[in-house]
């Protein structure tokens, strides 16, 4: 497969995670939450998930450049799996109003991308350092 059609597979991927934040708005739900004050305001979440997200899939395009599925298998399985827990915690908090669940939720996803960092790191640090933005974020 060519690398340029791999990298937009991996957007693709990477968006469609995102894309349950259009399915599950914030809605009036959210706006009645007793918010920091320290909270960015809400235009600014659209442009910095879009970076964060096309970050995602930048790193593991890197990751596949490098390694290829079977040099890097398990790095890879673990970035399906932080992929799906980034997909599962707008459902949690915005679809099912468990602000609590999402928490728990977040720290294994947090988790779930530190691993990725790590495991990506040996093989493309670039990549590792793409997923560092996103964990940060």
């Amino acid at each position: 497969m060519h690398s340029p059609l791999v990298l937009v597979v991996f957007e693709v991927a990477s968006f469609a995670a995102a894309a349950t934040g259009v399915i599950f708005r914030p809605g009036d739900w959210y706006k009645q939450l007793d918010k920091p004050r320290w909270r960015p305001p809400d235009w600014l979440f659209a442009p910095v998930w879009t970076v964060l997200y096309a970050s995602i899939g930048v790193s593991v395009w890197l990751v596949w450049l490098e390694a290829g599925v079977a040099g890097a298998a398990l790095p890879l399985s673990v970035y399906a799996v932080q992929l799906l827990l980034n997909a599962a915690w707008t459902p949690i908090f915005f679809g099912l109003h468990r602000p609590g669940l999402a928490v728990v939720e977040i720290m294994v996803l947090w988790a779930a991308i530190l691993a990725t960092i790590i495991m990506f790191h040996p093989v493309n640090a670039a990549a590792a350092c793409c997923l560092f933005l996103t964990w940060r974020g």
